[in-house]
């Protein structure tokens, strides 16, 4: 294999649901890594953004390192602190 997206051809052909979980992962991981990029850029820690948000700083941690996965109210009160936008396309 060359790529990841060989690799991910290649899940595919062989298992139809590990595909979809690669792609599900893959979404996630762009949802979590705009949040730590933005939260970088903006110059606020951890426990700065749990702060805003009202949410325990151990949860920011959780998240960010994939640990858990946030519902969507507690991921739009993060989103939103940070200045983004969840968008939902067809």
């Amino acid at each position: 294999m060359q790529t990841w997206n060989d690799y991910k051809e290649y899940v595919q052909k062989l298992d139809s649901a590990s595909g979809r979980d690669l792609a599900e992962i893959e979404e996630q991981a762009k949802i979590i890594s705009a949040v730590i990029e933005q939260r970088n850029a903006l110059g606020l820690s951890q426990r700065d953004l749990a702060k805003i948000c009202g949410i325990p700083q151990s949860s920011v941690a959780r998240i960010e390192s994939f640990q858990t996965t946030p519902n969507l109210a507690t991921l739009l009160k993060i989103l939103r602190s940070l200045g983004l936008k969840l968008m939902v396309e067809k």
